[in-house]
């Protein structure tokens, strides 16, 4: 992606071909599954271009979904596991206290003290709660801190940071004694 295209933010992934005639299941990470159309054609990592034709609610996060030019149950195969991808600015503001992952990527890392630590490498969850992923200032690593209010009491997307404050030993490099 070039330096001046527009921020891309995932929003589902195709999943396995739905009936013969080109229409594949979709995991959506939208609020309501049925806006997927709304946010014009999407993008996949390859560049690509997909214009939704059709779609409809089966389950959960799931729709099933027809694409321009995708006519056949192998075509719909061939996209299984491709994410889809929509602008940010195409995307609805988010609520208060509310954020887009891809909004937080970057943004610096400080204490409340005013100590910077690093900057957001991404936003995770393995099963439970979110994480935020710091790549800290000066190191090979990053941590992970539970993304939470009270370890993460200011996100100021505005101001390009987050404040952290962090449970104690969360930042110790691994293996080292404590001092």
């Amino acid at each position: 992606m070039s330096e001046n295209s527009p921020r891309l933010v995932q929003i589902g992934v195709v999943g396995a071909p739905h009936g013969v005639r080109g229409e594949a299941r979709v995991k959506t990470f939208t609020e309501d599954p049925t806006s997927l159309s709304a946010y014009g054609p999407l993008a996949m990592a390859d560049g690509r271009m997909l214009a939704v034709t059709s779609l409809r609610p089966v389950k959960g996060e799931m729709v099933v979904v027809r694409f321009k030019g995708v006519d056949t149950r192998e075509a719909a195969e061939a996209l299984t596991g491709a994410a889809l991808y929509a602008p940010r600015e195409a995307l609805p503001a988010p609520d208060d206290d509310e954020f887009y992952h891809a909004d937080l990527i970057g943004l610096r890392v400080e204490t409340s003290s005013g100590e910077i630590l690093g900057e957001v490498a991404a936003l995770q969850n393995f099963g439970a709660d979110d994480l935020v992923e710091i790549r800290l200032s000066g190191a090979r690593r990053t941590v992970y801190l539970p993304f939470s209010k009270a370890v993460v009491p200011v996100v100021d997307v505005a101001g390009g940071r987050i404040v952290v404050d962090p449970p104690e030993g969360a930042l110790d490099e691994p293996g080292k004694p404590e001092s």
